[in-house]
């Protein structure tokens, strides 16, 4: 009968609007929650077979439906460590350093752990290893991932493979005359060494420079290699550029420091130029002028920081040096709103969501990844303010169709009586 029909009907809007109020709960709950993403209740109305004569009421049902493929705000972090993703996809961890087993999160609330590994809430950030200039060593694929361990290069050093230099040589030094300078330079092993450079003059528009031992550049009497025993011979043009310079390389070999042998490529100007080398009478004393040296290479250096850009995780040295050391990996996925949630703001993969896609950040429909940077919660408080308002207001009408249907029945059965 319709007073049966109707109470049934209040009652499944009683249980569908709780759904309503728990998920505004849950989502108010975590309006401070980095990465989430809200939950909403989906009603749709139960209908039960109808005649002409008589209306019979149905009811509703509900389901919940999460907005895991939704962007939240990215917010800026003193923190270095912490990361967002502003596009599609989500980090990849797992609950141990070794564990094959993979997680899906956008909360990027990472930190280092005393291992020097990236976690949250203690799970493992996964990515790539990269050489020094920031591409995956072998393929970026799912089975070489592994968990970021910024403490894999603790130390760097490198040793000096090019030195750029600019100097006039004074034109009106007299054939015979020498000049000395000296040049620092490193070793495999980021030993300081110093080169003394002797200039001197062979002849009308022709020098000879002829380079040192090395020495080390805190003790000057201790000698630490062998240098080339070939000058280079340095010509002249008649408006001062240099015209050719052999041999342009410097080798020293015998490192009693125990590192490798070194070939220091020498720059001294290109042709008919003045940007290297060139020959100027001078005024007052005669001399060599040196104007700059530009060279690589690095002493030791210690690990101070890690920094994130655009995917990549950078590790700082002490000595300056700044070099790639992985590449974080974003797993994308055909059908996001189908993941399983899980607690933590971690997501598994499902039968809806799909098989995982490894992408480099920015690349292959994955979004970019950024350091120093959160993903705010997509809690709208004034919108779930209103939700809850309406459910609100939803379940006391049908609390009261209850009480109403209460008091009909009370009056049908007085009426039998």
């Amino acid at each position: 009968m319709s007073l049966s029909g109707a109470l049934n009907s209040s009652v499944s809007a009683l249980k569908a609007q709780s759904t309503a109020i728990a998920t505004v709960s849950d989502n108010l709950a975590n309006s401070s929650t980095y990465g989430y993403k809200t939950t909403v209740a989906s009603f749709e109305s139960l209908v039960t077979g109808a005649s002409s004569s008589s209306y019979s009421s149905g009811g509703v049902l509900t389901n919940t439906r999460s907005n895991i493929s939704a962007q939240g705000q990215l917010t800026r972090t003193s923190s270095t460590t912490d990361l967002a993703i502003e596009g599609n996809g989500f980090l990849t961890v797992t609950g141990s350093a070794g564990s094959n087993e993979k997680l899906y999160t956008r909360n990027g609330e990472f930190s280092k752990d005393n291992n020097g590994y990236l976690v949250n809430n203690g799970y493992f950030l996964m990515g790539w290893r990269t050489d020094a200039d920031g591409n995956v060593i072998g393929a970026p694929t799912a089975g070489n991932l592994e968990s970021i361990d910024t403490n894999v290069i603790t130390s760097c050093a490198a040793p000096t493979t090019a030195v750029s230099m600019s100097a006039n040589l004074p034109a009106n030094a007299a054939v015979g005359d020498t000049f000395e300078t000296t040049l620092e330079i490193y070793d495999s092993l980021g030993t300081s060494a110093l080169v003394s450079i002797t200039w001197e003059k062979t002849g009308i528009g022709t020098w000879e420079a002829t380079f040192s031992d090395p020495v080390l550049s805190s003790d000057g009497t201790t000698v630490v290699g062998t240098s080339m025993a070939t000058p280079i011979a340095i010509t002249f043009n008649s408006d001062g550029s240099i015209a050719s310079a052999a041999p342009t390389t410097l080798s020293i070999t015998g490192w009693t420091t125990g590192a490798a042998n070194s070939a220091i490529s020498l720059d001294l100007g290109d042709p008919g130029s003045f940007s290297g080398l060139t020959q100027q009478s001078v005024d007052g004393t005669i001399k060599v002028d040196l104007g700059t040296i530009e060279k690589d290479g690095l002493s030791y250096g210690s690990l101070s920081g890690i920094s994130i850009e655009d995917g990549v995780v950078y590790a700082s040295y002490s000595n300056g040096a700044v070099r790639a050391i992985y590449q974080i990996a974003v797993a994308t996925f055909t059908n996001a709103n189908g993941l399983q949630a899980e607690s933590g703001g971690l997501y598994r993969e499902s039968g809806s969501s799909g098989s995982a896609t490894m992408q480099l950040s920015g690349s292959g429909g994955a979004g970019t990844v950024y350091g120093s940077t959160l993903e705010a919660s997509k809690t709208d408080t004034s919108e779930e303010f209103s939700v809850m308002i309406s459910a609100q207001q939803a379940y006391s009408a049908s609390a009261q169709v209850i009480s109403t249907v209460s008091t009909m029945y009370d009056t049908l059965i007085s009426a039998m009586r």
